[in-house]
């Protein structure tokens, strides 16, 4: 649930450092190639939610753009939040 995400979160931002570029269509591309193998199954008992934290511009807007329409007909949701001061008028579009 929610409490779990921010807990983990929590836990996980004092042993990272958030650096660029911001390129984040490989991994959209990744989890959309899990999420397709999931699809392939009859089943299709898993539905997939990335969550990316950023603190800077995403610099591969247009691979982004295009890994996220790719995705769009799969099995998952994408949620890119920015953190910071970063100005990320530009990811209004994404």
């Amino acid at each position: 649930g929610i409490q779990g995400v921010v807990e983990s979160y929590q836990s996980c931002l004092p042993k990272i450092q958030l650096y660029g570029p911001t390129n984040v269509a490989p991994i959209i591309s990744k989890v959309a190639r899990v999420a397709a193998d999931e699809e392939r199954t009859k089943e299709a008992s898993q539905y997939f939610i990335l969550l990316i934290l950023t603190d800077g511009v995403v610099t591969d807007m247009a691979d982004t753009r295009e890994a996220i329409v790719r995705a769009s007909y799969l099995p998952m949701s994408i949620i890119i939040v920015g953190v910071g001061n970063a100005d990320f008028t530009d990811m209004q579009i994404l």
